[in-house]
């Protein structure tokens, strides 16, 4: 690839990341503080976030929770968020017992209660083990926020709201969803500030 290429390359990349950041901008803002402000409610009742998601999306689920523990923007208490994919005695044993599938489904049985908030990211919409953990969360009362791309996938149906990237790409979804993680935990941080 000649050097003019990849200097191209980089821009029409970069150009194609910021149209899909600016869309969702522009297109979810209503949703995305509608789901800030849900999971503020979670933490300012004593619940927790539990967040799960594969691959990509299981590092942006580690990157959320420790935003959410550790701080983001301003000095505060710690708050009660789990990424579901970091355990892998649990991840391992729960799929060679009952199958991958259920290895997010297994850890909100157990984790989760009344009042919590379950995050899944998904670029599809339709990864089966997060799709699993939805429907665990919903009869456990749990209230489901998910990150997907363009269409929501059948995550959509499972939850009260629906963060959907209005692209198809992984990679532009995926940068997208950084935006909204941190968009998120500002948010939060905002609103329970003003109350400390």
């Amino acid at each position: 690839m000649k050097n003019t290429d990849i200097q191209q390359l980089i821009k029409n990349v970069s150009a194609e990341s910021c149209r899909a950041i600016t869309q969702t901008a522009e297109t979810l803002a209503p949703e995305i503080a509608a789901a800030a402000q849900l999971i503020a409610e979670a933490i300012r009742s004593g619940r927790k976030a539990l967040i799960c998601g594969n691959g990509g999306s299981a590092a942006d689920s580690q990157h959320m929770a420790a935003e959410l523990v550790g701080r983001f923007q301003k000095e505060r208490p710690a708050w009660p968020a789990i990424a579901l994919s970091t355990d892998t005695s649990i991840l391992t044993s729960v799929g060679n017992d009952y199958g991958f599938d259920s290895v997010f489904a297994r850890q909100v049985q157990a984790l989760g209660a009344p009042g919590d908030v379950l995050i899944g990211i998904s670029t599809s919409g339709n990864s089966p083990n997060v799709l699993a953990a939805f429907e665990t969360a919903a009869a456990r009362g749990l209230a489901c926020v998910a990150l997907t791309g363009q269409g929501g996938g059948k995550l959509a149906g499972l939850a009260r709201h629906t963060l959907a990237v209005p692209a198809t790409v992984t990679a532009r979804i995926q940068e997208a969803h950084a935006v909204i993680i941190h968009l998120i935990c500002e948010i939060v941080e905002s609103s329970l500030a003003q109350e400390a």
